[in-house]
Formats: C-alpha cells, structure tokens, sequence
C-alpha cells in the first residue's frame, strides 16, 4: 500500500474496497422518467425558523417538478449537518409548515421517517457517501488534508488584506496544498485536527460560460480557492454535501437563492472534478420589501419583518391558499393576467415556468398581500369560513372557540351574509381579523363603537328607535323592511328621494340613510356592516329589540 493509499485508509476507515462511487451509482441509478420529467427538492436546514424565502423557492420547486410531466418528482431532503446550531423540533416544524401550506412532496423526509428510493433523506444519516466520494477525490489528487488552525488561517487572512490581494485558501496562501502523504500520516497519527479541502486547478484569468434557467448566461472566472469539503469532524460542507446528494437523488433542476451565485464557481469545478452531470440550476431572486424609513428596497428580514417567517402567517391565520396566490404572483409575472380570467381555477393549472421568474428582487407587499387575501377568504363558502376561523381560534383564542362551536350554524348563518355574487364582501385578510368583525353577533363581544349620525338630535334618534322597535318584524323581506325605514325617515324629514337630496342636501334634515345608521349603530354598534336587514334576521327578534331598547334609555 502507498502513502496515499495509506492516508485515505486512515482519513476513512468507514470507507471499505467494496465502497465505490461506482456502486453508488449502482445503489443510486438514473430514475427513469419520461422524457422531459424533472426532478426538483427543497433542501432547509433546521438552524432557524422557516421564513418566506423557503416557502418562495420551495413552491418554485413544486412547480417545476409538477408542471414538467406527470411523473416529474419533487422531494424534501433535510440538510441537518450543522448539529451545534441545529433547533430542536426545527426538521418537525419544516415537515408539518410545508404540508400546511400545501406542498406537496413525491418522496423524501417525513414526520414518519423517510419516503423513497434514493435516501436517506437527511444529510446526517448519509455521511458514509460524502466519505465515499471524498475519499475518490482524494486518491485521484483533487483533495487533501489540511492541518491550518484557526490562529493561522487568521494570520493569512491579515497577510492578504495587506497585500491587498483576495481572500481565500489558495495559491501561496494554500501552504499544505503540497504536504506529502507521508507528513500528513505522521500528522493524523499525532493527532492534530484537520479539514479536508477541495484542490482546485482553475485559473482565474480563464472565464467560463454558463447557462442559468433564470439568470440566463452567465460568465465568471475559473475557481482557485481549496474550499473545505470536509469539516474536521468529517461532517461535509454544504458545498460538497450539496454535489454529492443532487447527483444521487439525480436531481435535474436545482433551484435556490441568487446569494449562492459567489460559489457557483466553487460548484461547478467541484461537479466536474467528482465526474458527475450538472443539473441544470436556476438561481431565484431575493424576496425584497420597501423599508418604510427609507423608502429604499432591501432583502426581508426576520428581525425586522414579522412576515418574514412562516410562523406570522398561523398565527395571524392566513389561510395557505392566500399565501400560495400571492407567491405565485411573485413567481410568474403573467400569473395575475392569467388568474382575472381563470378566477375559478386551481394555481396548479397556470402553465408555471421558470424562464419567467424574474431576474431582480421579489416585491413583498403586505398591503398587497392582505388584498389578496382577501379576495381569496371573499370567494370562500360560509362553511369554508367557519373551518378557517374555527380552527384558528382553536389554536389562538378559546374563548371565541366555544363561542363559534357552541352555535355552529348560527356562525355560518353570519358568515353567509353578502358571500358570493358579483360584489362578495371583503372585510377581512386573517382568521384573526374575524373576531372584531363578528362581534356584534354576541351579547357579550357587543359594544356600541361608533356614533350616531350627528345630524340626528337625540331626543329624535330616541324617537326613531322607539317606534322602530313598534314596527320591526324580523319575517320582513328586504323590500317590506326598507319601504318601512323610508316611510318612518320620511316622517321625521329625513328624504328618500336620493336623486333629490345630493341636489339639494340643505333642503332636507338628512335622508334615510341618516335612520337606516340610526338602526345600523344600536343594532350592530358600528356605521358600517353587512346589509342591515339580514344582519337583524340573523340576530333574531329578541336580540333586535332589546338593543333597540338599550339604546332609548
């Protein structure tokens, strides 16, 4: 056994004869799809909180897969490497936050274990394969051992920003690039702690051509740096890790964020020198917002965002499917042309590509969003509504829970008023936003919240009420009950004649709709609601009079 041979037994001693990247390729063959199918993943890691930028590319992902034939694949593969900073219950929260908002995966890591042919899907239970290809690297001269400590990887860095020259592990600056074999072993054998890193043979002044799905052609210099492939601890880098997972899971399309441009050199050397087929990449831009204060766009942040992690949308009750709408506006520009004449059709039947995604950053708009959402909660059935807003407070506020499930088809009776038609009523974004809107429907939520028409003396609106209360029948159709506001406005001088009183509002002490908010505001509490007459239908008669009282005294 040479040197080498003896540094990469004792670099891998999990890594037997048999242990090929060839029988890999075995274990792991090209799946066999239609002509055209292609095989997309979302890959988090569980370090943090899952924020809107995940669910962006994730859906992208989807689609891709989706929309590409029907036996294209979409898989979710965990990439769980970095144990020190891992969140505990993060891999839980990913799995259960993605199927809510509905992504759908065809394999890949679930609540159960995992699903598919080509995992194990999470990066930590397939370090044996990163040590399998590293350690072909390694023999072929395109990977060695490096024994820099941090002090003097520090010390590199201060020379180079002297020198004013680039920063990296490379050239003159890679000093156990060259390190014999044998001094390694002695090294290893003493126990010093070492990475193992990539040797680069780029050459900077050579530029490389490459086609991005979204980005286009893009040109860049060849790659010099000796990155890390393999931390000290023989955990891989996302860099390698990546490499080795999208070949054998043979992914065709990757999809993730233009940040991973800077490396995209790294990468592609890296393919090549593993002899695997690039998959086709497709680099997403950011999703950005207007910063308020500045008035200058910059990239979402969780830290100054709310709407940056997926966590804000449960808890401020978005439905998911508003949340997809929206996204996929972002996604494909000619999404919102598409839906204003498809207004009942699925996302999913929008012809999805992602040579349409645009090239700068997605504008997040939360006012645009909310309108959006809204639009999508309008279009809902009664008994869509009350599920939403059912579960929500389930989760969020039990006692609105017991108030909506102690009288379920009274809440769906409430929930039905001015639903559907041309016009559906728009009144809330979020299931959390419902509460306040619905309060008026319980005696104990209820409280008067606006004034009376100011044009109305008291004594007159007292009067008003008084003999409403007289003629109120709550089996009065929406015709008999109007025709008995105008006759008792009418009365008091207050016109119907609507045509007449914007010609002349001097001319009359108001007009009914100055009685209608009278009733409007000791019924319901408020100067604007649902039409009034179905509102007190569903109320009931009880409920109608005794506010109406109420409000005299």
């Amino acid at each position: 056994m040479d040197n080498l041979q003896k540094l990469a037994s004792l670099i891998f001693p999990d890594v037997s004869e048999e242990d090929t990247v060839e029988s890999l390729e075995a274990l792991f063959p090209e799946r066999g799809l239609k002509e055209g199918a292609k095989v997309t993943r979302i890959a988090p890691s569980p370090t943090g909180s899952m924020h809107i930028g995940n669910l962006y590319g994730g859906l992208a992902d989807e689609r891709i897969a989706h929309t590409s034939t029907d036996d294209g694949v979409f898989y979710l593969r965990i990439e769980d490497t970095d144990d020190k900073r891992e969140v505990p219950g993060a891999v839980e929260k990913i799995i259960k936050y993605l199927g809510a908002f509905g992504i759908e995966f065809d394999e890949g890591a679930t609540a159960d274990g995992d699903k598919g042919a080509y995992g194990p899907y999470r990066q930590r239970s397939r370090a044996k394969y990163y040590h399998i290809v590293a350690k072909k690297l390694l023999l072929e001269g395109r990977a060695y051992p490096c024994f820099c400590t941090e002090e003097e990887l520090q010390k590199i860095h201060e020379q180079q920003e002297a020198e004013k020259a680039n920063f990296g592990y490379y050239g003159k600056w890679a000093v156990y690039r060259d390190l014999a074999p044998e001094e390694a072993i002695k090294k290893i054998e003493n126990g010093e702690s070492y990475v193992l890193r990539f040797k680069s043979l780029g050459d900077p002044s050579k530029k490389i051509e490459f086609k991005d799905t979204i980005k286009g052609k893009l040109t860049f210099p060849e790659n010099d740096q000796d990155f890390v492939l393999l931390k000290s601890d023989g955990i891989p880098t996302y860099h390698f890790a990546h490499v080795c997972d999208d070949h054998f899971m043979r992914t065709t399309d990757v999809v993730r964020g233009e940040e991973w441009l800077s490396t995209l050199p790294w990468h592609v050397e890296l393919w090549r020198a593993c002899g695997f087929k690039m998959p086709r990449f497709a680099h997403t831009a950011q999703v950005m917002k207007l910063d308020e204060e500045t008035g200058t766009k910059r990239k979402m942040s969780k830290r100054k965002d709310p709407e940056c992690t997926l966590g804000f949308y449960f808890e401020k009750g978005y439905p998911a499917k508003s949340v997809i709408e929206y996204l996929m506006t972002l996604l494909n520009s000619n999404y919102e042309q598409w839906r204003s004449a498809n207004k009942d059709a699925s996302y999913k039947d929008f012809p999805f590509k992602a040579s349409n995604m645009g090239n700068s950053g997605a504008m997040f708009d939360l006012a645009k969003f909310n309108d959006v959402s809204k639009n999508v909660i309008a279009a809902m059935s009664a008994d869509e509504v009350y599920e939403g807003v059912k579960e929500w407070a389930k989760e969020n506020d039990t006692g609105f829970y017991d108030m909506l499930t102690a009288d379920e088809g009274y809440a769906k009776s409430y929930f039905a008023i001015g639903r559907g038609g041309k016009k559906p009523r728009k009144d809330f974004a979020c299931w959390s936003e419902v509460k306040s809107f619905v309060s008026y429907y319980y005696d104990d939520l209820f409280t008067v919240e606006e004034s009376y028409p100011e044009n109305v003396p008291e004594s007159e609106r007292k009067q008003i009420l008084s003999e409403y209360a007289e003629i109120y029948s709550k089996d009065d159709d929406n015709n008999t009950w109007f025709e008995k506001i105008k006759a008792l406005g009418e009365k008091y001088g207050y016109t119907s004649d609507m045509k007449a009183y914007k010609a002349d509002p001097g001319a009359f002490k108001g007009s009914v709709t100055d009685v209608s908010n009278v009733i409007r505001v000791a019924v319901t509490g408020r100067n604007n609601s649902p039409d009034l007459c179905t509102v007190m239908q569903v109320l009931g008669s009880d409920r109608v009079i005794s506010r109406v009282k109420a409000a005299i005294k």
